[in-house]
């Protein structure tokens, strides 16, 4: 009763470790989302002010500059409402001077497309170190026309590295508990199996322990069920191994000193003694033709 108690314990412990997960799980989801959606605006706002810089560098009070969009994760872009002209320096310097406000990450490409055939009109890229950075001809004037400008972050806006490190850290925990759970299981369940036959009466039987008062084979801490008439048989064989006990024998000590005669039962189950004992090469239930059979040892 009280390895069944441990056991139910142990599971018990497993549900608090996934509850415990699940809700952290939960919990980190929903903060990195909120941070996720903090990043994003507080970018779409920084590139907007790069655009409104580029405007009145050019001293355009005409234009508007549209909503800036995420085409996808750390990718941003921003477009006017009508076409501009514009010098790539004036751009570098523009985005350079926002960003250098917030804390949006260093390393980002820029890209000049025509609104008519999205063909690159300029591109360059910033590199927290000085040799990666590119920056072609700054000083040809961009021809009046529709623009939008794609700007890529290099590094992740947000490291959720932390957030997978957490996660991998409890997955592992639950799991290390999990098997040293089953491990633990299965070796009280061995010393609880040895604890029962190293205070019984068996017979050894090839690699088998033969516990007739308990009706069971055990082989490797493996116990083998018996029922009352297997037993009873096989501890006919064990008493007198390689030797041949007749068939009448068997069914008169087996069957009709109880008061039961029985036809083919014997050959049943001497067939489901045989397959009990099959894992030992070196036992056989032999069936001597006519008279009886022999259990080989």
């Amino acid at each position: 009763m009280s390895y069944l108690l441990l056991i139910n314990k142990s599971i018990l412990k497993i549900y608090r470790i996934l509850f415990i997960l699940l809700i952290s799980i939960s919990f980190f989801s929903c903060q990195k989302e909120k941070n996720n959606d903090s990043v994003s605006a507080t970018t779409k706002v920084t590139i907007r002010e790069a655009g409104n810089q580029l405007l009145l560098k050019n001293q355009d009070s005409t234009s508007l500059i549209l909503p800036v969009l995420e085409l996808q994760s750390s990718v941003y872009k921003l477009e006017f409402n009508q076409p501009l002209t514009f010098e790539p320096n004036q751009l570098v310097a523009a985005i350079n001077s926002s960003f250098q406000k917030t804390s949006l990450p260093k390393n980002y490409r820029v890209e000049v497309l025509q609104c008519r055939d999205n063909e690159v009109a300029y591109s360059y890229e910033i590199h927290t170190e000085k040799e990666r950075t590119l920056i072609p001809c700054a000083g040809r004037l961009l021809p009046n026309g529709c623009y939008t400008i794609e700007i890529t972050f290099l590094d992740k806006v947000e490291s959720s590295s932390g957030y997978i490190w957490l996660l991998s850290l409890l997955g592992v925990g639950l799991l290390i508990f999990v098997i040293k759970l089953i491990l633990n299981k299965k070796k009280r369940k061995d010393n609880i199996i040895e604890l029962e036959n190293a205070t019984a009466d068996f017979e050894k039987l090839g690699v088998f322990q033969f516990y007739p008062e308990q009706n069971k084979l055990v082989k490797a801490a493996t116990e083998i069920s018996l029922s009352k008439k297997e037993c009873e048989i096989l501890a006919i064989f064990v008493a007198n191994p390689n030797q041949i006990i007749k068939r009448d024998e068997l069914t008169k000590r087996v069957w009709e000193d109880n008061g039961v005669i029985v036809g083919r039962s014997l050959d049943t189950y001497i067939s489901k003694l045989r397959k009990k004992l099959k894992d030992d090469d070196s036992i056989k239930l032999t069936n001597v033709h006519g008279v009886g059979y022999k259990l080989e040892m």
